[in-house]
């Protein structure tokens, strides 16, 4: 892999902006609408929109309905904004009315959030209601949680190691 040179020999390029690479046409046009408001506006909200609008979908993990509630316990009449998935949780019983902006709600989820009398909002509805993200609470899920992020670190049986190793089964 060689190194990226500007054309005309001029220095090397620095780094380049990660842009979309989804051919879904709605985030296509809500990164337009971000990078727009992220430039024109001087909320940071809007650059941490854009920045995670662009992220791979492993960078966008989904977020369940117990830890939204969690997280949004004493923050009456905020927005909560998830550039992700909101998935349902059926060990919860009952449900608080919230205000949630995501990019998507499985069935379940988007149900009971407004039988509750919550409210599911997209995001270009959002950038109606709260162009500079006042009155918002900004979450992400838990982009570590995946299976695979426990084989890495430390080699399996170095001291200190709390690393699982690939075995393609347990003892015998």
């Amino acid at each position: 892999m060689g190194i990226d040179f500007v054309r005309g020999g001029g220095g090397r390029v620095k780094n380049k902006k990660r842009e979309i690479k989804s051919e879904n046409p709605y985030l296509v046009l809500l990164c337009k609408l971000y990078k727009f408001l992220a430039r024109r506006t001087d909320s940071k909200f809007n650059k941490v929109i854009y920045k995670r609008l662009n992220m791979s979908g492993r960078n966008r993990p989904p977020l369940s309905l117990s830890k939204l509630m969690k997280f949004m316990d004493g923050k009456d009449g905020k927005i909560a904004v998830v550039v992700g998935a909101v998935t349902d949780d059926k060990r919860v019983y009952e449900v608080p009315a919230l205000k949630v902006c995501a990019l998507r709600f499985t069935e379940g989820a988007r149900a009971r959030i407004t039988k509750a009398g919550g409210e599911c909002i997209t995001f270009d509805k959002l950038a109606m209601r709260s162009p500079l993200g006042k009155g918002t609470v900004l979450l992400r899920g838990p982009v570590k949680s995946r299976e695979a992020e426990r084989h890495f670190g430390k080699a399996p049986g170095v001291p200190g190691s709390k690393t699982k190793p690939y075995v393609r089964s347990k003892g015998r």
